[in-house]
């Protein structure tokens, strides 16, 4: 029996949530994603996104703490494969981190430093180029999600959306191995305020629940196919677009979906 979707309130998305604690979720996340090798079995389906969209610069929406963008064009290149130039972009922009991963990967990575809101981007940011949504998408609700699919069909090369879990909350599971000494170590591996993480993560449990809440939370968000579909559906038939998963160890199950512009053949 399939779950409704709940959009439940997660603490990372209330404005008045300190950076301390925003950073340390979306940080440990970056490194879980990193550590656990989450993101490997998903350069296959992204690798023909671009073919079949002809993209090589991408817009990453949502880019949190580089995690997503980084990762990709490494594992690109592990495989042997040209990434495409990702620039990263967030409302709540992490410059510090972002200018670390532009110097590791000078050819791969670039920002704007300026906040970026997904459902507004400016028509310089968006010319010319496709956009990826990863592990971000489950925040908007329907009508935000539907107008910012609308808006890549008017006016980008494509649109690749994933998420590392399909709406089951026992989906999170397969993080923890590496999302518990993610967010352990993070006081230690984070480059700026570091004594507040240390007292959120090792002090009180603040981290750590919060952590837990909007994972459990994200897991209950997430779109199905049949709800991705029907949002595209009336957008028309310029665009032609594929459902999928991926997996990781020890037994997760992530979600893409990405529609590119049929004039590509």
């Amino acid at each position: 029996m399939e779950l409704p979707r709940v959009q439940a309130f997660e603490f990372n998305d209330l404005p008045s949530m300190p950076s301390a604690v925003r950073d340390s979720v979306v940080e440990s996340l970056s490194r879980t994603l990193r550590w656990g090798h989450i993101l490997r079995d998903l350069v296959g389906p992204f690798r023909r996104f671009l073919e079949a969209s002809g993209a090589t610069e991408v817009l990453d929406l949502c880019a949190g703490a580089a995690g997503p963008a980084t990762i990709l064009a490494s594992e690109m290149r592990r495989a042997g494969q040209t990434p495409p130039r990702f620039l990263m972009t967030d409302l709540f922009p992490r410059a510090d981190i972002w200018e670390a991963a532009r110097a590791e990967q000078p050819e791969d990575i670039d920002f704007v430093p300026e906040p970026v809101d997904a459902t507004r981007i400016p028509e310089d940011l968006a010319r010319g180029r496709a956009r990826t949504i990863i592990n971000a998408f489950h925040h908007f609700p329907p009508d935000v999600a539907q107008a910012l699919l609308a808006d890549a069909v008017r006016s980008s090369t494509g649109v690749f959306v994933s998420e590392a879990f399909e709406r089951n909350p026992l989906r999170f599971l397969p993080m923890a191995p590496m999302g518990v000494p993610s967010l352990l170590a993070n006081p230690l591996l984070s480059s700026r305020e570091r004594l507040a993480k240390a007292a959120l993560t090792w002090l009180t449990p603040v981290a750590m629940s919060i952590a837990v809440w909007d994972g459990f939370v994200s897991t209950l968000r997430v779109y199905t196919e049949a709800e991705l579909f029907a949002m595209v559906a009336p957008l028309g038939d310029t665009f032609r677009w594929e459902y999928g998963h991926y997996r990781f160890a020890p037994f997760g199950k992530g979600t893409y979906f990405f529609g590119v512009p049929r004039s590509r053949g």
